[in-house]
């Protein structure tokens, strides 16, 4: 499959992630929706964990032996890797629960764009700290995308949202910064640290779980009465359609004529599908001041997408 088609694979993956989390959170517990999520995943990835660490067991059941090869890069880590990874889950839960407050109560016809800013804050934190230098396309993309934002408070203040003063969207605005930061250390790990897609994804899923135990006992301890859990088949589905997101996405940059300035803005356009979700099922208003938003969001995604001068 070319990288082209594996990138909409990734968007269309997205938008449908982000349309599970706004099912499962509706009414619903964050922190056990969090939990059952991450709890997935690590799920999901512990069987070829399991795989490898017992050759024996998956030569008995016909496990190939070249598999057992290409996915030994799960278990050759340090000591020092996996505490690298811990605090990749510890930055990346800190994230997702402050994105997931937020969901629970915003349209999601504004939060996921408002998350879609995040190149916005990756390029300005490797400006400040990294000694990046952006091109004059991702600069002129930094002004359009900071006009889309401001236009999308002003939509948003006609549905009663005063985006200096909700909590919710200071939860998405958090959410999203330590969500650029997570993109700079994945860089960081990936380039710097030299290591594979595949463990940095399963070993920092399995750490999420103990991330958010201490949340879920809090909600039991505490808020259990207030806001109740209720079980939706949405809730698993969540970390099943962002792993097949991430891999398609990174299976993509592995072709050797894969382009990152096209490959960029094709994932960020999965917020076309969210959107569409909130107008036609959730009847969320003003559709048309957010769709002129989005695209200007996205033609600001494009030039931050592009390196060239």
């Amino acid at each position: 499959m070319d990288w082209i088609s594996l990138a909409l694979i990734s968007a269309i993956f997205l938008g449908l992630y982000d349309i599970a989390k706004k099912a499962s959170l509706t009414d619903n517990a964050v922190p056990v929706v969090l939990l059952v999520n991450v709890a997935t995943a690590a799920a999901i990835w512990s069987i070829p964990l399991a795989l490898v660490m017992y050759p024996t067991v998956s030569g008995s059941i016909g496990v190939p032996d070249q598999w057992l090869s290409d996915w030994n890069c799960l278990k050759d880590l340090s000591r020092w890797d996996h505490l690298l990874l811990f605090l990749k889950s510890l930055l990346v839960g800190s994230s997702w629960i402050a994105a997931f407050y937020a969901l629970k109560h915003l349209p999601i016809s504004i939060a996921t764009p408002i998350r879609s800013t995040s190149p916005i804050w990756t390029i300005l934190l490797a400006v400040m700290f990294m000694q990046e230098r952006p091109t004059a396309n991702q600069w002129i993309g930094v002004t359009i995308t900071l006009i889309a934002f401001l236009a999308f408070s002003r939509v948003g203040a006609k549905e009663g949202i005063e985006f200096h003063r909700d909590r919710w969207i200071l939860l998405i605005m958090i959410a999203t910064v330590l969500g650029a930061i997570s993109s700079l250390y994945d860089k960081y790990l990936l380039q710097t640290m030299a290591m594979s897609p595949e463990p940095v994804q399963a070993w920092f899923s399995i750490y999420l779980v103990p991330v958010m135990i201490p949340l879920t006992v809090h909600w039991y301890l505490r808020d259990r009465d207030a806001s109740p859990f209720q079980w939706r088949w949405t809730i698993p589905v969540i970390a099943i359609f962002l792993l097949i997101a991430d891999y398609a996405y990174f299976y993509a940059i592995t072709h050797e004529q894969a382009l990152i300035s096209v490959i960029s803005p094709i994932r960020r356009s999965s917020i076309v599908i969210p959107f569409l979700f909130g107008v036609t099922r959730l009847k969320e208003v003003n559709w048309r001041a957010k769709a002129l938003c989005i695209a200007v969001l996205m033609i600001g995604v494009i030039l931050l997408s592009n390196s060239s001068a």
